[in-house]
């Protein structure tokens, strides 16, 4: 446990803060560049830094980390956070299992290994065997395991890895049984699934054109992307182009197998729009499936979002939000496709996800953002529930199509994770593996309130602590949240907020609206021009907090990472007086051009974008690097990116902070940025190693305890 001291000591904080307010910032050069936007100029001073591999630019990097070292290495708190982080984190853990004929596949990670290998075992309580060991790949733990799909039957295990933390995945292939790679590999795939005919010969992938030189353009727009076929022993170079759509660039066409085989799922999408297209390709036998089928559009629309689900024959089940925004279940005749049936209706809930297993649908739902699940036949007739260990987090169901044995993943903020078997066969439940942590959870208790937005929507937000808190301003806060991309934020297992909580500080984490807490409605009241509801749904979060006696403005910490990096940015400039500390990550921060890098085009239907006119409006009035405030006492702000952050270009972290540190008063906080070397967009991506993941932490959490008097 960590030695807390018990007595604030003013004389420890304040000569920190005097010195990090008269820091010099490294100088941060301005060009006239000026774009027009409709009519209206709008100057671009640090466009320069857009060019990240410029000598100029290297610099800047350069001496903004030196100077942002130089600051956290004199915060005391990060080494004490550090240490504490790497005790709690050496716990073991282990994945849901994913099974193939007799073969289970999970993750197991001892504790401390900075990716986590993949273990198989032959039958579910055979000895367990390493199949692909990450660690071994780099030095460093930055190349990961990012996906893989084992091939009908079990002899092929296809994998994905990431490199440095890019979202460029290297397919390949690892004979099961042997442990052996295959020759196989397969470059310039992107966003891609991995699905295999169900003769085992090979698989279908989406990737992006290879480019000239023979290197990624990380940052560039990503367009052309196509669908292929891989054939097993065949060079990348004989691939088969299953499908493309030259005359529409930006789309994004992506590609699966049925579960039995049949059927060829093609999902489109398009920039800009929320909704997809469901077309597919009868591949005619499962076991010699042919590819010079028609496509066949059977729903050709970008305004609501389909999933398939699965198929009986030629039906076919798929989760919408046609008619319902939190979600239901329709079947399609693919004799008559203009009259899908509803076999769920939309309830009070809405749904997270949807299976099918051993004929049963398995639909996850949520209650007031904690999990559920329910069972129903395939005409939508009730069928039961399974059990889950209390409130919390259903973070997976995996399970064959025709085979009774589900395995579902459970966690919540303070249950570090219990993975269920359940057989539908039976109708038993039993606990499969259960993950133990050395922290005594019982000294503390988690809560959901509901307060009032702005306009006086109700906004749920989860609260830990420990039991006994008294409610007089003087725990440190430090209040998380995302507000985007129908983007659930559930009470979920996490190492951090424990070292804060035993601190003596209250975790705070809000379900703002952008989110799918509550449905498709939820969502689309926190977009485009809604998006200021999700910074008046964080901003009351921290006046709330403050009211009821959690927490005191000067002694609260917010903390968001991409679209969540971008909330911060546009709050902290619009209520400077919010808090004493903000930790953008890896955030959207430049509005006008957030659209002419990588995917972020697709980002359009939630932002909307600056090519209109309605668009540029009301992105100018919240962008974080066009509304910094000349002269504002800014609280203290740590920014971070990784270089190779190829889904939120770094440049908008570059271009912010330059524009943050020139307009701040110098009675401000300090406004540092961390720029880390070889790593790219980190949390969602799953590929962060260990070691960056806890060091990532104890710089951001260390900066944040030290500006609100954590630990003291």
């Amino acid at each position: 446990m960590l030695k807390i001291a018990l007595v604030v000591c003013a004389a420890i904080l304040v000569p920190v803060i005097a010195a990090a307010a008269a820091v010099n910032y490294p100088p941060s050069k301005t060009v006239g560049h000026v774009d027009d936007y409709h009519g209206t100029a709008v100057a671009d001073p640090y466009r320069w830094l857009e060019e990240l591999d410029s000598a100029d630019t290297q610099a800047w990097v350069a001496a903004q980390n030196a100077l942002t070292d130089s600051v956290v290495a004199q915060i005391p708190e990060r080494a004490r956070i550090k240490q504490r982080l790497k005790e709690l984190w050496n716990y073991p853990r282990t994945g849901l299992p994913n099974k193939e004929a007799n073969w289970y596949f999970f993750t197991k990670n001892d504790g401390l290994q900075n990716q986590s290998p993949l273990y198989v075992t032959d039958g579910l309580n055979g000895p367990e065997r390493v199949l692909i060991d990450p660690n071994t790949l780099s030095p460093d733990g930055t190349v990961a395991v990012a996906q893989t799909s084992p091939s009908p039957g079990g002899k092929w295990l296809g994998y994905g890895l990431a490199m440095g933390g890019s979202d460029w995945r290297e397919l390949r292939l690892r004979d099961v049984a042997t442990g052996q790679d295959a020759a196989d590999t397969i470059k310039w795939a992107k966003f891609t699934g991995l699905s295999w005919t169900h003769d085992a010969q090979g698989f279908f992938y989406s990737r992006y054109p290879a480019p000239a030189d023979g290197n990624p353009k990380v940052f560039t727009k990503l367009e052309h992307r196509k669908l292929y076929y891989h054939r097993v022993g065949t060079p990348q170079s004989e691939d088969r182009l299953v499908f493309e759509m030259p005359e529409q660039p930006s789309w994004f066409p992506g590609g699966a197998v049925s579960s039995d085989g049949r059927f060829l799922i093609l999902s489109v999408s398009q920039p800009g729009k929320s909704g997809n297209s469901i077309y597919y390709v009868d591949l005619k036998d499962a076991q010699n499936p042919t590819f010079d089928g028609p496509v066949v559009k059977l729903i050709d629309q970008f305004e609501s979002n389909y999933n398939f689900i699965g198929n009986v024959d030629r039906r076919f089940y798929l989760f919408t939000d046609v008619g319902a925004p939190r979600g239901r279940v329709v079947a399609y005749d693919l004799d008559a496709p203009t009259a899908p049936v509803t076999i769920l209706a939309e309830s009070a809930d809405p749904i997270s996800a949807v299976r099918i297993s051993a004929g049963r649908l398995v639909v996850t739902s949520m209650h007031d953002v904690t999990g559920r699940i329910a069972l129903f036949d395939l005409e939508g007739k009730p069928a039961g529930t399974i059990p889950l260990p209390g409130p919390g987090v259903v973070s997976g169901v995996s399970g064959k199509f025709k085979d009774p044995e589900l395995f579902i993943g459970f966690s919540s903020f303070l249950a570090p994770g219990t993975i269920l078997r359940h057989d539908l066969a039976s109708g038993t439940t039993t606990t499969h593996r259960e993950t133990k942590i050395n922290f005594d959870l019982t000294q503390y208790e988690t809560k959901q309130v509901f307060y009032p937005s702005k306009d006086g929507t109700k906004i749920p937000m989860f609260l830990i602590h420990r039991k006994g808190l008294k409610l007089d301003g003087s725990a440190p806060g430090w209040l998380y949240g995302y507000g985007g991309f129908n983007v659930v934020m559930q009470p979920q297992f996490a190492v951090p907020p424990l070292v804060w909580i035993e601190g003596g500080g209250v975790y705070a984490m809000a379900n703002l609206r952008g989110g799918g807490e509550y449905g498709e409605d939820w969502h689309q009241a926190g977009t485009k021009q809604r998006k200021q509801n999700v910074y008046d749904d964080f901003i009351a979060a921290a006046d709330w907090l403050v009211a009821q006696g959690y927490t005191s403005h000067r002694k609260l910490a917010l903390d968001g990472r991409s679209n969540g990096g971008l909330l911060l940015g546009a709050v902290v400039n619009q209520r400077p007086d919010l808090a004493a500390a903000a930790l953008p990550a890896v955030g959207v921060m430049d509005m006008l051009r957030y659209h002419k890098f990588t995917v972020g085009a697709n980002w359009a239907s939630d932002y909307g974008n600056s090519d209109t006119p309605e668009g540029f409006a009301y992105l100018r009035a919240y962008s974080p690097l066009h509304t910094a405030q000349p002269g504002a006492k800014y609280p203290a702000i740590l920014v971070t990116t990784g270089d190779h952050d190829d889904r939120v270009f770094p440049a908008h972290s570059y271009k912010y902070t330059a524009a943050m540190q020139a307009a701040a008063d110098p009675a401000s906080g300090p406004i540092l940025i961390h720029i880390e070397a070889n790593a790219g967009h980190g949390g969602s991506s799953g590929t962060s190693p260990v070691s960056k993941t806890i060091e990532d932490w104890a710089y951001r959490m260390g900066f944040g305890a030290h500006y609100t008097g954590w630990g003291k």
